[in-house]
This record gives C-alpha cells, structure tokens and sequence, in this order.
C-alpha cells in the first residue's frame, strides 16, 4: 500500500535534485551567478548540497519502497 506514494515522492526528489545539479553546473559552465544578491561561493555551494540531498532522499524513498 505504502509503495505508491513513496515511489512518487523518490520521483519527485530525484526529478527536482538531478534538474537542481544540472542548472548549477550550467550556470557555474558559463560563469555566470547562480543567485543574484548572495556570495557566488555560498550558492553554488548550498545548491550543490541540496540537489545532492534531493537525490539522496529520492534514493532513500526508494529503499522503502
């Protein structure tokens, strides 16, 4: 009963995560900020880690699954 909705939450985390991490990289690619009024470091940096903790908590749900 409970793969259902777990298998579309690791869906969703998974979806927002990889897309999270691969606009990143682009913008990071062309140099250009990824947030406008933040230090260039510290949002890379925080998107990085939470794209990665996206994909992790996808992976996690899908343990459960």
């Amino acid at each position: 009963m409970e793969s259902g909705p777990a298998i579309f939450a690791a869906t969703a985390f998974m979806l927002f995560g990889s897309a999270l991490l691969l606009w990143t990289v682009a913008r990071l690619r062309l140099r250009q900020p990824v947030a406008h009024g933040v230090s260039p470091v510290a949002s890379a940096a925080l998107s990085l880690l939470f794209g990665i903790a996206a994909l992790g908590g996808g992976i996690w749900c899908l343990g459960y699954a």
